[in-house]
């Protein structure tokens, strides 16, 4: 039997990357997924590949930074497959060029706020209004987040992540509603290829190279979406407000 037969589970940024692997994967493990993206295009071809390989998808473009976005996507799942069992908190965006406290840019301060704090936050908030005994919440932070290895505006964000998780966890433990993080290290992502050596923070990136090894391998996105779904499964109902690092050992 599939490891998520009749749930349904959205998924932020399952547009690529880590939330592409986490939809099909769920999909292949029979969960109703529905997708969500501030572009429509790759959405979609997320879409009709979890379609060609026979699972059941709802694509919805979002913006979570937009409270009346992430209102609709709670509302479109349901409309369509009737509950939320599952939700992945996935959506987010890096910050520019790894820049530390003093170099912080504050527009870009402001913007990753929006999307990967506040917009975890809304999807939190929205979700849980609907959801029952038994649903599971995965959210994906960082390493940044959990040990201050990144740029101070990811570094903030990834760190709320996982405070808004315990919080949660313990807020919904007697109601038997689950909330657990992932905290990748590095993956290999489009996103993250995005960052270029020359114009990020050299002394940021000496400092963290003090005290990460980074000659282990990264994460591909399969490894991330593996781990999410073991917590969005039934086989790790004890587990709820726990912080899982998938990075290879490279912050031991």
């Amino acid at each position: 039997m599939n490891r998520l037969s009749g749930k349904v589970a959205i998924i932020t940024g399952g547009n690529a990357g880590v939330g592409e692997a986490i939809a099909k994967l769920f999909a292949r493990e029979g969960a109703s997924v529905v997708i969500s993206a501030r572009r429509a295009e790759p959405l979609q071809k997320v879409a009709d590949a979890v379609i060609e390989e026979g699972g059941s998808v709802l694509p919805v473009p979002t913006d979570i930074s937009k409270v009346e976005d992430v209102k609709n996507l709670m509302e479109k799942a349901i409309e369509k497959f009737g509950k939320i069992d599952i939700l992945v908190n996935n959506a987010g965006v890096l910050d520019q060029n790894l820049n530390s406290i003093a170099q912080v840019d504050y527009d870009d301060l402001d913007k990753v706020i929006n999307i990967n704090e506040k917009g975890t936050a809304y999807c939190l908030s929205e979700a849980l209004k609907k959801m029952k005994k038994g649903a599971s919440i995965v959210n994906i932070a960082s390493v940044a987040g959990q040990y201050g290895c990144g740029g101070a505006a990811y570094v903030a964000t990834k760190a709320a992540v996982i405070g808004l998780t315990k919080h949660t966890a313990m807020r919904y433990a007697k109601e038997e509603i689950r909330c657990n993080v992932i905290c990748p290290g590095t993956i290999k992502t489009t996103m993250a290829s995005s960052l270029k050596r020359e114009t990020m923070d050299g002394q940021m990136m000496g400092a963290m190279m003090a005290h990460s090894d980074l000659s282990v391998p990264p994460c591909e996105p399969e490894d991330v979406a593996n781990v999410a779904l073991f917590l969005a499964s039934d086989e790790s109902r004890a587990l709820t407000g726990q912080v899982i690092v998938s990075d290879f050992g490279a912050d031991l």
